[in-house]
C-alpha cells in the first residue's frame, strides 16, 4: 500500500486532499486507478486507511475508510550522530528513521574530520530531511523526523540533559549484561537519548563530559562496529525494549 503524508489543513471530515508533487507521482508515475487504497499520515501521530475517489490534475481527493494504530515507538528518541565521512550520515538517516528515531542530531566531536561550512551544511541539511521523509514513508512512519542543524558535543550534551535515559556507545566499556540494565531502565512516555562517536570515536574528554552529564556509557558487545553500524545496533535494542513494554502497556489497558 502506498503511504503519502499531507498537512493537518488537507484532511477535511472524511476527505483527505493531496496536492503538490504527489499528485504527479499518483496519477503518472504509480497510475493509480479509483477507488485504490492509500495510508495518509498528517506528521503528527495520525495515520488513516483512506480510498481515492478523485484524481485531478492538481489534486487527488481521497475517502477516509477507517483510523489506523499508530506505528510510532511509544517513546520519544533522539540520536545525536557524530558527523562521518563521505554520505555515510545518509544511511545512517535512512536506518535511523525506519527504526522509529524521532529525531536525528549530526553532532561535530574532536574526532570529526568533516567540517561544513554554513551555505553547504544547509543544503546538506534538506537533502538529509528529504531522506529521512522517504525512509518515513517507506517504513509507514506515522510522523516525519527532523534532521537537526549540526550541534557542538557541548551542545548536544546540554540539549540531552532533560532526556529520561541518555546512553553513548562506547568501545572501552565491557558486558552486555549492563548494556541490557540500562536499556531496561527506557518506558513508554519517556525522552531517551542516543549518542554515537563518529570514525574516530568519542576521545577521552568527551567520555568524562558525557558521564558528568548523566549520559551512561554502553557495550555494543565485543565486536567494534563502524559508526554507520553502531547507531542501528544501539536502536533495534531500544526499538525490542520499547514495543515489548508498549504492547505489554496496551494489554493491560485492554483488561
Amino acid at each position: 500500500m502506498h503511504h503519502f503524508f499531507v498537512d493537518l489543513r488537507q484532511i477535511e471530515g472524511q476527505k483527505v486532499r493531496i496536492t503538490g508533487a504527489d499528485v504527479n507521482h499518483i496519477r503518472n508515475v504509480l497510475r493509480m486507478k479509483l477507488g485504490e487504497e492509500i495510508l495518509i499520515s498528517d506528521g503528527k501521530g495520525r495515520d488513516l486507511l483512506c480510498q481515492v475517489c478523485q484524481i485531478g490534475p492538481i489534486e487527488v481527493l481521497a475517502d477516509v475508510i477507517r483510523e489506523e494504530e499508530s506505528r510510532e515507538l511509544p517513546a520519544s528518541v533522539t540520536l545525536y550522530q557524530g558527523l562521518p565521512k563521505s554520505d555515510k550520515l545518509e544511511l545512517i538517516i535512512q536506518k535511523a528513521v525506519e527504526l522509529g528515531a524521532a529525531r536525528i542530531v549530526p553532532v561535530v566531536t574532536k574526532n570529526v574530520v568533516v567540517r561544513l561550512e554554513p551555505k553547504k551544511e544547509e543544503s546538506r541539511r534538506r537533502r538529509w530531511q528529504a531522506i529521512a521523509e522517504s525512509a518515513a514513508k517507506q517504513s509507514k512512519r506515522s510522523r516525519i523526523p527532523e534532521v537537526s542543524r549540526v550541534l557542538r558535543f557541548a551542545e548536544a550534551l546540554k540539549e540531552a540533559s532533560d532526556s529520561d535515559v541518555a546512553l553513548f556507545a562506547y568501545e572501552h566499556q565491557k558486558g552486555m549484561a549492563e548494556t541490557k540494565k540500562e536499556l531496561a531502565k527506557a518506558a513508554p512516555g519517556q525522552r531517551i537519548a542516543l549518542f554515537i562517536g563518529p570514525e574516530g570515536g568519542f576521545d577521552d574528554a568527551e567520555v568524562r563530559r558525557a558521564e558528568e552529564a548523566g549520559v551512561r556509557p554502553v557495550s555494543l558487545g565485543k565486536r567494534i562496529l563502524r559508526t554507520e553500524t553502531a547507531g542501528s545496533a544501539l536502536l533495534s535494542m531500544l526499538m525490542l525494549e520499547l514495543e515489548i513494554k508498549g504492547e505489554e502497556r496496551q494489554g493491560a489497558l485492554k483488561l
